[in-house]
Formats: structure tokens, sequence, C-alpha cells
């Protein structure tokens, strides 16, 4: 995540806000699902029909101005020393990281000639599911619920207490929720920023 230099914060989002309120802006490096803007060469003749986008919550940095459009629902790169005149040409790099940059730049065309909207395949419907439990059990575990208790919250009295607790396969699937939770918060979230692909 990029650093606001405008705004004088030496983090990337402002504390006087709920992150709910604000976008969380990627550095290229971490997420290549931002797309990175360069300029068309001059060789080819300018489109008539070049997309335009509304450019919002703009953070410079020395690779140049990062920020979100089309609703946040897609953060950009605009390189350094690029002319605000220049018709947009979008840089892929050659990297492993090629086939996560290629899903997003069709999110991008779907989105901006009104297509039926394509799904971001880097996060399952099943994970999604799963990190909001896991979010929720993290929540109880950070302020100090037993995993009795968790359970209970997530999967209702009745279930918790339909088996007895020390062996019940609710008490194994929270303790992994709560350790699946740890690891995502220790920094394993990044992981979530790249397909996962054989090797």
């Amino acid at each position: 995540m990029m650093p606001s230099v405008a705004g004088g914060y030496d983090f990337p989002a402002d504390p006087k806000h709920s992150a709910l309120d604000q976008p969380v802006i990627w550095s290229s490096l971490a997420n290549p699902a931002v797309l990175i803007l360069g300029a068309t060469p001059d060789f080819l003749p300018p489109s008539s029909a070049a997309l335009s986008v509304d450019l919002v919550d703009v953070i410079r940095g020395p690779e140049g101005t990062y920020g979100a459009c089309c609703r946040g629902d897609t953060q950009y790169l605009i390189l350094a020393d690029i002319s605000p005149d220049a018709q947009p040409a979008l840089m892929l790099p050659l990297d492993g990281d090629l086939p996560d940059r290629l899903e997003a730049v069709l999110r991008f065309w779907h989105i901006l000639a009104a297509k039926p909207a394509r799904r971001d395949p880097r996060v399952t419907p099943y994970q999604r599911r799963r990190f909001r439990l896991m979010m929720q059990a993290a929540d109880g575990n950070s302020n100090h619920a037993t995993y009795r208790e968790i359970a209970i919250a997530i999967y209702g009295e009745e279930r918790v207490r339909a088996e007895p607790w020390k062996t019940s396969a609710l008490r194994a699937a929270v303790i992994a929720l709560v350790r699946s939770a740890t690891a995502l918060i220790d920094g394993g979230y990044r992981d979530l920023l790249r397909q996962r692909r054989k090797r």
C-alpha cells in the first residue's frame, strides 16, 4: 500500500475515518491487479473511441500517481512524467503475475464497456464465506472469548450443545478458523492478491 504524500500521512489511511469510508490503495508491487498506465506511442493514431474514466482518491508516489476509478472497482498507477494530454495505454510487464494482470484488464474493460461484471477469480465465493467466519472468530478471540463462546456465536447454541464439546467437530472448526485468521492478519492476506497456480 502507498502512503499518502499529499495528505501528510505516512500510513495508508487517514485514522480519523473508518476503513469502510476510504479506499485502500495498493502498490502495483503488492497487487498485480493495479493497472499500470503509460502513454500510447506516437506512431499509433489517436483513437476517438478511447475510454475515459473519472479518477478519484489520488495518491502521489515517486513512481507516479495511484488512485481508483469505476466506483473503486479498479485501481491504477499513472507513471510519472506522463503528460495529462497523453492517450493512456496499459503496460503489462512480462513477469510471473501476467495472468493476474490480464484478468484485471479484462475486468476493467467489462466495466467500461458496460458489460456484465466479471468476478475476480482470486477469491472464490467459498473463500469469501469462510473469511467472514474467520474474521468473526478472530474478533471473538481478540476479545478473550472461549472457543465454545465463539462457536455459539457462529453456529448457535443448539448446534453446540448437540454433541460433547471436547470431541465436537465444531470445536475443531473454530480452532481452525482462529488459526487461519491469525495467519491472514499476520500478513497472509497478501497471498490473496495473486491467483494460486499449479507449479
